[in-house]
């Protein structure tokens, strides 16, 4: 553990904004939201923050931050969730690291996934709104996605999306959208964010 005296102000300051987030979110959604901290791009400093904080899940978007930071972190505790675009050939070295997979957006991934870790729960990621510089498959194409996954054996949970970076009007469709999805697929989970969260 790292005890040096900036640190400890900067995981201060980590800590009362995760509070000042947390409570806005139990105003929100009434307690049935949660918050996922992503540690894209910082240090495993950050995972060390966020444990101090009292959160166990943590969100990565690049398959090799999440294999350092967890070998930094060793933290049993931490639940890692694989949030990014992920490539197939990818899968086999986060297998045993991942505990939710957010990112399944295509056939061959859940193929894959299955193949290294099976029973593995998963998010199926719609990009609602069809923007080609967003990972997702589009509406459409969720159904498919959930019943291959659960032929495959995995635990499909529910459906993941990220808002639409400068437009809240498409940002609001694209939520309603992924949550209509999962009220017709029975899907109890929704992970949706935004890239400036």
């Amino acid at each position: 553990v790292n005890t040096d005296p900036d640190l400890k102000t900067w995981n201060r300051a980590v800590d009362e904004r995760i509070r000042a987030i947390r409570h806005e979110l139990e105003m929100a959604s009434g307690g049935r939201a949660r918050l996922l901290p992503v540690t894209k791009a910082f240090g495993p400093e950050a995972v060390q923050a966020v444990r101090e904080a009292g959160l166990t899940e943590v969100g990565e978007s690049y398959a090799q931050e999440l294999v350092a930071k967890h070998r930094e972190a060793d933290d049993a505790e931490i639940s890692w969730h694989m949030i990014g675009r992920l490539q197939r050939n990818k899968v086999r070295r986060l297998a045993g690291l991942v505990s939710l997979w957010q990112s399944v957006d295509r056939p061959e991934l859940v193929d894959e996934i299955a193949r290294w870790a099976p029973g593995g729960r998963v998010l199926i990621q719609v990009n609602a709104l069809g923007r080609p510089e967003q990972g997702g498959c589009r509406p459409g194409e969720v159904e498919g996605l959930v019943v291959r996954g659960h032929e495959a054996g995995l635990e499909v949970t529910g459906l993941m999306g990220i808002g639409a970076e400068g437009d809240r009007d498409g940002t609001e469709r694209s939520f309603a959208t992924i949550a209509r999805l999962a009220d017709q697929l029975g899907l109890a989970e929704r992970s949706m964010g935004m890239t400036d969260d």
